[in-house]
């Protein structure tokens, strides 16, 4: 296996910049920030965006936790990538990453000077330190349920054509971590039922809701909605349909991973 380094301050674009330089050097796995990732898919690891501390954070990107550490070097064996590409701030972190992971030592460091250049890494830096937003080289439908009720969202990165003509993009997605100054991100239950609501007058007109309820969970919401259905309408496909069109609305017009919707049909109007 051949190990590479990003190396680069906090907030200068490695995150960013993993994806390019991943498809330059044809590396096929990263780990970045207590992630094992490969391709499009969180492989193992815990995000250390999603710790509620800054020092939390830093302790899951450097693999202190045991279970957490394990998980990552358990999956690394079982795939065997033939390189990989670790991410962090110092030469000193990316060998620490090394060694607790029992990776080869790594053959090339590169620096995140070399590969952007300041007005890059400075709109970087305004992205993290004014508007709290960091970046996963990961598609957002895969951070959805780890995700949940925090700030998501997806960026496309358009490439040049391959050789078949064919335009190239890498997808990742921006996320504004628990422990950002920015605060704690809220959506009402009103939100929710508002958004309910609009479905049954814009795009479901067989079907009017009386009451919904959410339930938080771990891994987002859970939602129960009972409604009112029009007489003449086929009862279970037209509740089936209104089910998609509620877990796909609030799926996209918040931040929270739907776990489940329930339809109870009251009545027959």
């Amino acid at each position: 296996m051949k190990v590479y380094a990003l190396v680069g301050k906090s907030g200068t674009g490695k995150s960013y910049q993993a994806n390019n330089l991943c498809r330059e050097k044809n590396i096929k796995s990263v780990i970045d920030d207590g992630l094992f990732i490969m391709g499009n898919d969180v492989l193992a690891g815990t995000s250390a965006k999603r710790q509620t501390t800054m020092i939390g954070a830093i302790k899951t990107a450097l693999f202190t936790d045991e279970k957490h550490r394990n998980s990552v070097k358990v999956k690394i064996q079982e795939i065997s990538p033939s390189d990989i590409l670790i991410l962090g701030t110092s030469d000193n972190m990316v060998k620490k990453i090394t060694e607790r992971l029992e990776l080869p030592e790594i053959e090339e460091i590169i620096y995140i000077e070399a590969i952007t250049s300041e007005e890059e890494r400075d709109l970087a830096r305004k992205q993290r330190h004014e508007l709290g937003k960091h970046v996963i080289p990961v598609p957002t439908f895969k951070l959805k349920r780890e995700f949940s009720g925090y700030f998501l969202h997806p960026l496309r990165i358009f490439r040049n054509k391959s050789k078949e003509g064919k335009k190239q993009f890498a997808e990742k997605s921006v996320v504004r971590p628990t422990y950002s100054y920015m605060g704690e991100y809220i959506v009402s239950d009103k939100v929710i039922r508002d958004i309910v609501t609009c479905i049954t007058k814009d795009e479901n007109k067989d079907v009017k809701s009386i009451k919904v309820i959410t339930e938080k969970t771990q891994t987002g919401i859970k939602l129960k909605v009972d409604i009112y259905i029009r007489y003449g309408s086929q009862i279970v496909n037209t509740a089936k349909t209104f089910q998609e069109q509620v877990a796909k609305q609030v799926g996209y017009m918040t931040a929270f991973n739907v776990d489940s919707v329930d339809i109870e049909v009251r009545d027959i109007r």
